[in-house]
C-alpha cells in the first residue's frame, strides 16, 4: 500500500540526511514526480507516479461506497500524496 511506503519514507528520510537531500533534489528536474518514483525505486520503496496520483482518488470512491447511496457528497478535490510528502518532508528539521 503506497500510503504505507510514503510513511516508511519519510521516516527514513528524517533520520538520514543525504536521504532527504537526494529526496528534494528530485523535484529539481524536468520530471520530478518521475524521477522521484525511480529514485525510490532504486532506494527499495514501492512508489509509482499511478499510485502516487491515485491515492486522493481511492479515498474519495470509498467515502461514496461506504454510505451505499445515502445522500453523501463527493469530495470536491483530493489532497496531492506527492506534495504533502514533500510538505511534510520540506518542513522536518534535521
Amino acid at each position: 500500500m503506497i500510503e504505507l511506503e510514503l510513511e516508511r519514507l519519510l521516516k527514513n528520510a528524517k533520520a538520514d540526511g543525504a536521504l532527504k537531500s537526494a529526496l528534494l533534489k528530485t523535484r529539481e528536474s524536468e520530471n520530478p514526480v518521475e524521477d522521484f518514483c525511480a529514485f525510490c525505486q532504486s532506494k527499495g520503496y514501492d512508489i509509482t507516479a499511478g499510485e502516487l496520483f491515485t491515492v486522493g482518488m481511492t479515498a474519495s470512491d470509498a467515502k461514496l461506497r461506504s454510505v451505499n447511496g445515502g445522500g453523501v457528497n463527493a469530495i470536491d478535490g483530493w489532497d496531492d500524496a506527492y506534495e504533502q510528502f514533500f510538505a511534510e518532508l520540506i518542513w522536518t528539521q534535521r
